[in-house]
């Protein structure tokens, strides 16, 4: 390791920001494996070299940088860069260079650490020789993930709209996958046939992503979806309906969740997890409220040149939400012409739920705003049980099962935290045993209502 360097805060300026892409290796850290792939896919149809880092096994080196408070997704996806890099730098020698790659790592802001991990990543990788050449790219939640200075201009906009789209059909695919494997004919071919469609998608992307080619996609996504429900057996009893709300990461990151869906699935679930669409979604649909909410501030202060700008970005954020809305709508409607799988939340609506309820506001921000309101929206859809992932510690994740268990309790809806930290909990199946027979008595007793109905063949 170099000594100096990692405290020299001018690379936090330099190592970090919106560094164009040009014949760079982008990285790629995985936290949904599909979305993961069908991203890097999109990346190289606009002629960017783009790669997913593989994940977990580094994690001995993540903990080993890191001194324990961080969140637990800062320990993974650090421990994702350094293996890769001293992997490339023992197998290319001398032709080993850092500056090759550019660490793709977008943030966000408010009252939460994900906003910090590309600054202590950048310090850690300052202090080892050579790493302080790989950039880190960061995008941020701030002003909508806009790729501004990172790709060409006037290809700006198609990679904004491919890219959401990947994320879209990523979200379809593992709805699709948790939809059949429950109810598969053969143990093991579901996760047999998402694996190789997700290559097949990919491929799709990496061809027809840069021309925005979306019908073509739009038909690979129904032909994948009707050859998924051929491989239900439709004797199988239906099962308690059980959503995932939580901390973004952990609950799509099925390494670092302990394969919890997996897991409720043994134990005799179904499972819908909160989709990678709403969070884009929910920071769109953010970026809008508060720009709407200036507005209105410089109305009253009748500050025209306020007006202006603020009019502006409601009309361009206004655009991105109702293109990203539409879009969404019109692939999960040829996603369940066949079979049904469960629609995606509205962001709009998690609003008025939460105003309704009146135990919480967007005005925070955070995923407790959408974590509270998709477990308010799972219960008048008739899920059987809901369950909490967050980091061990997360401020968003304690604020959420502080405020939803008495509701919970007074719903009688069956209810779980699980937070994790990368270590195994004793108590763990335990508890997962007992809220599953929970979810068991309360679909014998209520049925699903309003929620995915398992349709006869």
């Amino acid at each position: 390791m170099k000594s100096g360097h990692g405290n020299n805060f001018d690379s936090l300026a330099k190592g970090i920001g919106k560094f164009h892409l040009q014949n760079e290796t982008v990285l790629i850290p995985e936290m949904n494996r599909i979305a993961a792939h069908l991203l890097a896919a999109t990346f190289r149809s606009f002629g960017n070299n783009a790669m997913v880092l593989p994940t977990y096994n580094g994690l001995d080196l993540g903990k080993k940088y890191t001194s324990g408070k961080e969140c637990f997704p800062c320990q993974i996806t650090l421990g994702d860069i350094l293996l890769f890099l001293r992997s490339e730098q023992e197998k290319l020698g001398a032709a080993f260079d850092p500056q090759n790659y550019l660490y793709f790592l977008p943030e966000s802001d408010g009252p939460c650490r994900f906003g910090m991990y590309n600054k202590y990543q950048r310090m850690v990788l300052d202090s080892f020789a050579g790493f302080d050449k790989v950039k880190i790219v960061s995008i941020t939640a701030t002003d909508g993930y806009s790729l501004e200075g990172v790709i060409e201009k006037d290809r700006m906009l198609a990679f904004k709209k491919a890219s959401y789209i990947a994320v879209v059909v990523a979200d379809i695919m593992e709805r699709l996958l948790w939809r059949i494997r429950p109810y598969e004919r053969q143990e093991g071919i579901a996760d047999d046939f998402i694996e190789r469609s997700m290559q097949k998608m990919a491929s799709f992307f990496e061809a027809h992503g840069a021309a925005n080619d979306f019908d073509r996609i739009l038909d690979k996504l129904e032909e994948i979806t009707n050859h998924g429900k051929a491989l239900m057996d439709h004797t199988i009893p239906v099962k308690p309906l059980i959503g995932i709300v939580g901390e973004i990461f952990l609950r799509m990151h099925v390494h670092s969740n302990q394969e919890l869906i997996r897991v409720l699935e043994r134990h005799g679930a179904e499972v819908v997890n909160s989709s990678l669409a709403e969070w884009v979604n929910y920071v769109t649909y953010g970026r809008l409220r508060e720009n709407k909410l200036n507005f209105r501030l410089n109305l009253q202060q009748l500050n025209f040149g306020g007006l202006k700008n603020y009019f502006h970005k409601i009309f361009s954020f206004g655009g991105d939400l109702f293109y990203q809305q539409m879009r969404q709508k019109q692939f999960y409607n040829r996603a369940t012409r066949r079979i049904d799988l469960e629609q995606d939340h509205k962001v709009s609506h998690l609003e008025r739920l939460l105003k309704k309820e009146d135990i919480f506001t967007f005005d925070v921000t955070t995923e407790t705003c959408l974590s509270i309101a998709a477990i308010l929206q799972f219960v008048n859809e008739g899920y059987n049980g809901v369950v909490n992932v967050y980091p061990f510690t997360c401020m968003p994740g304690m604020t959420t099962s502080a405020i939803v268990k008495p509701v919970m309790n007074r719903m009688r809806i069956p209810y779980l935290d699980t937070p994790y930290d990368g270590s195994f909990q004793p108590g763990r199946e335990t508890a997962i045993r007992t809220f599953m027979h929970q979810a068991t008595q309360h679909l014998q007793r209520y049925g699903r209502k309003g929620g995915l109905q398992k349709k006869a063949a």
